[in-house]
This record gives C-alpha cells, sequence and structure tokens, in this order.
C-alpha cells in the first residue's frame, strides 16, 4: 500500500495518527535546519515538515535534495500546523516525516504546475501530461465527467435508451466534407467517419425505439474555429411519436438539471424567440440576452432627411450604449476604427450622445435636427447618458457588423458575466437558404428536417418564405444545441430532395435505406443534439472550448 491517505484527506480529527502519503512535490522551502514540502496529488496538497531535530538525520538529508516534480511516498505524524492556510482544506495540519522513499526522480518540469503557469500554449502542449498535472486541467475533466454522469442518469430517469451507433459508414452529407477511411478489403472503396448518427438515430425510431440517446464522437473535416474542431462530442437524442412542443420542453428541463446540479442555478422557463426576430433584434440567430442594447430600426425616421449614406442603403439600425454619452473622442474613434477592421468590415459608424441636460451632440448634426435624434433616442430605447451607435448598408451585412460590435462592447464593459446564465429557444428557422457558389438550395439544418405544415404550400413559389420545424437552443451566446422534428413520410422526403438539388437516382443511392424505412410504418419522430464540448466550457465560464477538454 503506498498511502493510507489521499492529500486533500487529512484534517484536524487525524491529530497524533500515523499516516502514509504519495504524490509528487509541488514545493520545496529549505531554512537550513527545516524543509517544508508541498506534497500534490489529484485531491489537493498536504504540507511535509523535516525538522533538524525532530526527523532522523537520514530522512533530513534526503529532503534535502528533494525537486519539483519528484513521486515520493512519506510516513509521519498528523500535527498541528502552527501557520494555517485558509486556502487548502488541509490547511490547518501538516505532517512530520519520519520516514521518506523516493519512488522516481524528475527533471526539473519546463514551466511550472502552477494554476497560473508561465508555460506558453505551445510548450504545454507539447508536455501535455505536465500541464494535466495542473488544477484548471484536472478541474475541467472532473467537471466533464461530472456533466457526463448527470446527463446519464437524467435520461436514463426519462426512459431513453443509450445505443451505440457504427463509426465506418457510407458517406452522407451533412453540411460538412467527410473524414475519409479506405478500405482495405476492398481496394478503391472508402469508409466515412459519422458528422453525426443522424440516419442511424432515425432507423432506431424506425425499428421502435421510443427514446435514444449517445454521448458520441463526431467527425467533420472542416476549416479550425476556437469553437470548432475537426473531432467532437455531442450528446445526440431522438423521440418518436412527439411534436416540437415535447421536444423543447424534454431537453429544456435537461439543461436546467445540468445547471442546477453543476453550478447551484435555478432557471424558471426558458424564452422563446422566432429566427426572424432574432436576426431583427440581435443581428444574429444567437443572441446573448443577458444584456440589452437590443436593435432599434430607424428606415422610417432617418431616411429622406437629405443625408445620403442612410437614403441609398437598405436598413438602418442602431444600439444604445448604457453610459457611453461619458466616451471620450477618442474612445469612440477608436470603435469606429474597430468596425472598420477587416474582420467586421464596416465603412462607417455614426455615433449620438444623450446629454445629461437633454439635448443631444451627433456626428451628424448637420442632417438632422434634436427632434430627429430624439426620435433615434426613442427608437433605440436610449437613456439619458447612453450613446447610440448606428450602422446603414445591406441587411445581412449590417445586421451581422452591429451584432459583433454589440458583444464587443458587452464585453469591455463586463456585461458578460461567467457566472450568469440566460438560455433562449431560436424557433421557426428558414427550411432552404440559398448557396450563391452552387446556384441552388441547400437545407439551413440537414435534409431530414421536416418543413412547417402550414408554409409548405409555398415550397414552389417561395421556397424561401417555408419554415423548418427546428430549433436551436443558445446558452449565453452561444449555440449548445440544436435539432428538429424529421420528415418521416418518405413522398415528402423525395419532395425535398428534389428542391435541394439531388436526383432521382441520387437520392436513391445516397439515401435509399432511410426511404426505404419509410415505407415500414416510420412514426413521426424528431431530436436534438447538444454539443457536449461547447456546454462544458459555458459551465466553466468560458465562450469556446479550451483544449483540455478534448
Amino acid at each position: 500500500m503506498h498511502r493510507t491517505h489521499n492529500c486533500g484527506a487529512l484534517s484536524e480529527s487525524n491529530l497524533n495518527q500515523e499516516v502514509i502519503l504519495a504524490g509528487w512535490v509541488q514545493k520545496v522551502r529549505n531554512k537550513g535546519f527545516i524543509v517544508w514540502v508541498d506534497l500534490r496529488d489529484l485531491y489537493g496538497i498536504t504540507q511535509l515538515v523535516f525538522d533538524e531535530k525532530r526527523s532522523t538525520r537520514r530522512v533530513f538529508k534526503k529532503s534535502v535534495e528533494l525537486g519539483r516534480e519528484d513521486v515520493i511516498q512519506v510516513k509521519g505524524k498528523v500535527i498541528e500546523r502552527k501557520s494555517k492556510n485558509p486556502n487548502i482544506s488541509t490547511g490547518n495540519i501538516e505532517l512530520l516525516v519520519n520516514e521518506l522513499t523516493i519512488l522516481n526522480k524528475s527533471q526539473t518540469p519546463p514551466f511550472t504546475i502552477e494554476n497560473q503557469t508561465d508555460g506558453g500554449d505551445e510548450l504545454r502542449m507539447r508536455y501535455r501530461y505536465l500541464d494535466l498535472r495542473r488544477n484548471p486541467l484536472k478541474e475541467n475533466l472532473i467537471l466533464r465527467h461530472r456533466v457526463t454522469m448527470s446527463i446519464r442518469n437524467f435520461l436514463s430517469k426519462a426512459d431513453f435508451i443509450d445505443v451505440e451507433t457504427p463509426y465506418l459508414i457510407k458517406s452522407t452529407p451533412e453540411g460538412a466534407r467527410d473524414f475519409i477511411v479506405p478500405s482495405r478489403m476492398n481496394n478503391g472503396q472508402f469508409y466515412a467517419l459519422p458528422q453525426s448518427p443522424q440516419t442511424f438515430k432515425q432507423l432506431l425510431m424506425v425499428g421502435g425505439f421510443d427514446k435514444y440517446f449517445q454521448i458520441v464522437k463526431c467527425f467533420r473535416d472542416e476549416d479550425l474555429r476556437a469553437d470548432r474542431q475537426p473531432e467532437f462530442t455531442q450528446i445526440d437524442c431522438e423521440m418518436s411519436f412527439v411534436e416540437q412542443e415535447d421536444i423543447l420542453s424534454q431537453f429544456e428541463e435537461l439543461i436546467k438539471y445540468l445547471l442546477n446540479e453543476i453550478k447551484g442555478v435555478r432557471l424558471d422557463e426558458f424564452p422563446r424567440i422566432s429566427y426572424a426576430h432574432a436576426l431583427e433584434k440581435y443581428g444574429c440567430d444567437k443572441p446573448d440576452i443577458r444584456f440589452g442594447m437590443t436593435f432599434g430600426n430607424l428606415n422610417e425616421i432617418a431616411k429622406g432627411k437629405g443625408f445620403n449614406l442612410f437614403d441609398s442603403q437598405e436598413l438602418i439600425i442602431g444600439i444604445a450604449v448604457p453610459g457611453g454619452a461619458n466616451y471620450t473622442r477618442k474612445e469612440i474613434d477608436n470603435w469606429i476604427d474597430w468596425v472598420k477592421r477587416p474582420q467586421v468590415g464596416a465603412k462607417v459608424l455614426i455615433w449620438v450622445k444623450c446629454n445629461e441636460d437633454g439635448s443631444y451632440k451627433s456626428s451628424v448634426d448637420n442632417f438632422f435636427n434634436q427632434q430627429d435624434l430624439d426620435d433615434w433616442s426613442k427608437i433605440t430605447n436610449a437613456q439619458v447618458g447612453d450613446l447610440i451607435f448606428v450602422m446603414a448598408g445591406a441587411t445581412q451585412r449590417t445586421q451581422t457588423q452591429l451584432s459583433a460590435l454589440r458583444m464587443e462592447l458587452a464585453e469591455q464593459m463586463g456585461l458578460r458575466k461567467a457566472d450568469e446564465f440566460a438560455p433562449i429557444w431560436v424557433v421557426d428557422f428558414p427550411l432552404l437558404e440559398w448557396d450563391d457558389e452552387s446556384n441552388r438550395f441547400h437545407a439551413m439544418h440537414h435534409p431530414f428536417t421536416a418543413p412547417k405544415t402550414e408554409d409548405f404550400s409555398k415550397i414552389e413559389t417561395e421556397p424561401k418564405a417555408v419554415r423548418a420545424n427546428a430549433y436551436d437552443l443558445v446558452l449565453n451566446g452561444n449555440e449548445i444545441g440544436g435539432g428538429s422534428i424529421r420528415i418521416h413520410d418518405k413522398e415528402l422526403q423525395k419532395i425535398m430532395f428534389h428542391h435541394l438539388g439531388f436526383s432521382e437516382s441520387e437520392a436513391k443511392d445516397q439515401f435509399g435505406f432511410l426511404m426505404d424505412a419509410f415505407e415500414y410504418g416510420a412514426p413521426p419522430h424528431g431530436g436534438i443534439a447538444f454539443g457536449f464540448d461547447r456546454l462544458c466550457a459555458i459551465l466553466l465560464g468560458q465562450r469556446c472550448l479550451p483544449g483540455s477538454l478534448n
């Protein structure tokens, strides 16, 4: 037995007990006649003391030779610590060592094994096994485990069945490029790694499995982004004999349960917003609702005043920045420069200060009078002391640009609080979106998403107006999950493939197995998938996934 206790277990209740500990040397403090060593394992830190008078000569001499990250075993008596440390669980005691065994010597590590380390990203990735010894990394993985178990417990109690689906599959179009695996047995033929288990879980529903879930690896061969990686994990779920409301209700309860279980946060019913309204008020389909600064449409009141920059544009929108009237001209100029960066691409940014005396000062005073600017303030819900920022241009581009500015302002103002959680459902997505490169429509979600029944008559005349039975769950400005009610009728699925540009033979070649299954009594079904890594990152107070969670 290498240890009787771990390094986070001892307390004053263990005083005068003989115990054995093992772990890594975190720190050595040599005062000449006494040596203190911080011993670390997964569970915590215990201070060891080697005393020239109280320890044997041999043990004391060995303690002087200890270096950082040496693996040691010690035996000794638990005594009261004179200088207590309230920051650690063992801070009231220390171990007076009478036996010391060096289990493994360590070279001096290339960076400090501390919460705040001196190692850069590249160095820490090279020595990943050392980086994992740091508390932030350990806590991330422990939290990931807790979230996993909470999800499994919740879904199992709700009668979901965990089913493992295949990893070597036939390639099917899901919106990204497949990772390809060559077949040794069949020369010139290839498997694909799944972008999601979409068709498999639909087949499970056809097979009579009422509720399915899987915490599953997915693979997409696409360009790296801060919140996207080629290999990721998702919580994949499907249900039979359900409508949209059933799924939203079920998985809203799951997220409530997780937030309460992991963070101790209780939430009421999640608000809902349509895709169109999200774009109108936030400029994106994943709005962060922890703060205001919603968009105000100025088209009706800002056009026709002789200001060509507005008169010639499709959309004029503004936001009110709380307390922004205190910005200096230099600070405003910095924001103008920020939106003109290539990453945002705005040409101009108009500003209006709402002064304390009720007057207005703007960058367009030559074109708009005080009443005009007062109307702007009403539309944007600006208050005395606020600053109004206004953009104009093509609708989609301008919404995206102002959304980027809104998020950056909130970041700089400390409004995106890591310990505050604000979920919202986004519903009524368009079924189809036009792609200029391929010159055809693509499914906004995937080809198996069912259209809204009341909209489907428009599929031939107004395809852009057809809404999908699709929904996303957004948490703190991050999409954490998305799903839809699926098509379960073969003829409707054929129509959908047709509008997506598939010939009959292409559809049969790629999806014939699913179409055939629909001929044998496919039930109405739908589902959702959550980005597991992204969800964990948000629970940790981060907006994008750190490598430690992979």
